[in-house]
Order: C-alpha cells, then structure tokens, then sequence
C-alpha cells in the first residue's frame, strides 16, 4: 500500500472525539437563559491528531446572558470577539488558529463599513496572516437589540501526525 493509501486508511479508522466547548469566564450556555436553548457554544471534534473547533454564532452577550452594548455596533463587534477569542482560549488556541468566519450583520448597508474597520483593526491587532476565509450576511438576528453575530472554525493540531 502506497503513503497516500495508508494516510486515508489511518483517517478513515481514526475515532472522532467530541465535546462542548464552553468559557463561563466569558458568556454562560445557552440552556441557562430565561428561555433555553439548546446549542452549545462550540464543538470540539478531536480526529488524529487534528482538532477543529465549531463555534457557534456568538454575540455580544455577557458572562450572565445579558445582551450588552444596546445600540453600539462596535461595542457589540469588540465583545463578540472578545466572546469568541474567550472560546478559543478554552481549548488552547487563538484567533492565528482561524480558518473561517461567517459574519451575520442585521443591517449590512448601514454597518458595514464600521464592520470592516473594526474586523480589519482587530485582525491586525492579532498579527493574523494569513486572514481567515470570511463570509458576511444580512440577518434577523435571534434578538432584536443584537446587532452583529459571527460564528466561526478553528483548526490545530494537538499531537504530531504519524508518518
């Protein structure tokens, strides 16, 4: 069997760990709201050697539930990096570990620009090169007063791949 074979072998068998990803620090679970529901806030998946992180849509909401900065989109894009990074560090990475973010914006014709400077800012502020793939979408957002929700996929290793 040639190296190539025995790599999607190894992967193909390889068991799938999963677990929820979670920061109390930062912003409680979802199933602790006055209204719960149900989402955890990522998921882990561990696989060979490779770990990737799903991170749900994360707002600007604070370690109690709360939504914070009403009225504030840059506030709002701060803390809701703040939220994810809070994530990220959960498990042991950073936002250099960032693949792809899907950036849902309630009025994108209106926020847009402060967006892409507050984006552009923080990601230059993390020293991020290259820049993770990003979509951005026009939303109704799950409650009114938010303004901005992004999720986002990380992905690292955490063990040496054997050759």
């Amino acid at each position: 069997m040639n190296a190539f074979a025995e790599i999607l072998e190894t992967i193909a068998n390889a068991p799938i760990k999963k677990r929820a990803v979670t920061n109390h620090g930062v912003l409680n679970e979802a199933y602790a709201y006055a209204k719960p529901s149900s989402f955890s806030r990522g998921m882990r998946i561990d696989l060979n050697g490779l770990t990737i992180l799903l991170i749900s849509g994360t707002a600007s909401i604070d370690e109690n539930g709360q939504s914070v900065h009403i009225g504030d989109f840059r506030a709002q894009m701060r803390r809701t990096f703040e939220n994810i990074t809070g994530l990220l560090a959960a498990e042991g990475c950073t936002w250099h570990d960032i693949v792809r973010t899907t950036c849902y914006l309630r009025d994108i014709e209106r926020d847009y620009d402060a967006f892409n400077e507050e984006r552009t800012a923080f990601y230059k502020e993390q020293g991020l090169d290259p820049l993770p793939a990003s979509t951005g979408i026009q939303a109704i957002l799950c409650r009114p007063e938010l303004l901005i929700e992004i999720e986002a996929i990380a992905m690292f290793r955490t063990e040496k791949s054997s050759s």
